[in-house]
């Protein structure tokens, strides 16, 4: 290689090494905020998550707290006095406290809870439900039967968690309507579900045989 050649080659080489650290000077922060975003990042999300389980802690210590009071309504009125940090802890608080209303007999409490759980549209749709459900429930002695059956009939329809726990109210409802065949009819297919506990099987069947049906699924007895 001739001496003119060599310079050459030692000149571009240079050019090339000036343009690669004038790219750096001009874009290289670029890359510095990249791995500052990402360790940034990693960092917020481990302090987000530490907070959480901080403000869950804090919170299950607090519904522990009032559940140890004398007395119902004085664990009722803990209960709501703490501050949940999220939707979901602010439905378990309040599923707890509507418990408590029931065991000090405040059903129109508790039903007035557990329907602003169920219509509230941030919940989780199964605690909407779930909280619905029971709230139907609680309004056994205010609502007519035709009402009742309604309330329930859509649960069963729209509900796979509580299907059969409707079910079993709408075969409570056809007695007290005096549908006896139709109850047992309903109390049959319950017993035969394949999805139903062994507590519902039992229950189905006791109200079968106090009916006078049969536990085969022929009906009523003698029919």
């Amino acid at each position: 290689m001739s001496q003119s050649e060599s310079f050459i080659e030692e000149v571009t080489e240079e050019v090339r090494r000036d343009r690669m650290f004038g790219l750096m000077r001009r874009y290289g922060w670029i890359a510095v905020l990249l791995v500052l975003v990402l360790v940034g990042s990693a960092a917020w999300n481990e302090w987000r998550k530490a907070q959480a389980q901080a403000q869950a802690q804090a919170m299950g210590d607090a519904m522990i707290a009032a559940l140890e009071a004398d007395d119902s309504a004085a664990r009722v009125a803990a209960l709501q006095a703490i501050a949940a940090p999220d939707t979901g802890m602010r439905v378990v608080r309040d599923f707890t406290a509507a418990a408590e209303m029931i065991e000090t007999g405040d059903t129109e409490g508790a039903r007035a809870l557990l329907s602003a759980i169920a219509s509230d549209g941030a919940v989780d749709p199964a605690y909407r439900q779930m909280a619905g459900f029971k709230a139907l429930l609680l309004q056994s002695d205010s609502l007519d039967l035709a009402e009742r059956r309604l309330g329930f009939e859509g649960i069963a329809q729209t509900s796979a968690m509580l299907r059969l726990p409707a079910e079993e109210q709408l075969a409570l409802i056809e007695i007290e309507e005096g549908q006896t065949d139709a109850a047992i009819a309903r109390l049959q297919r319950l017993q035969a579900d394949a999805e139903a506990t062994a507590g519902l099987r039992q229950r189905a069947s006791q109200l079968i045989v106090a009916l006078g049906g049969t536990l085969d699924g022929t009906g009523a007895a003698g029919n």
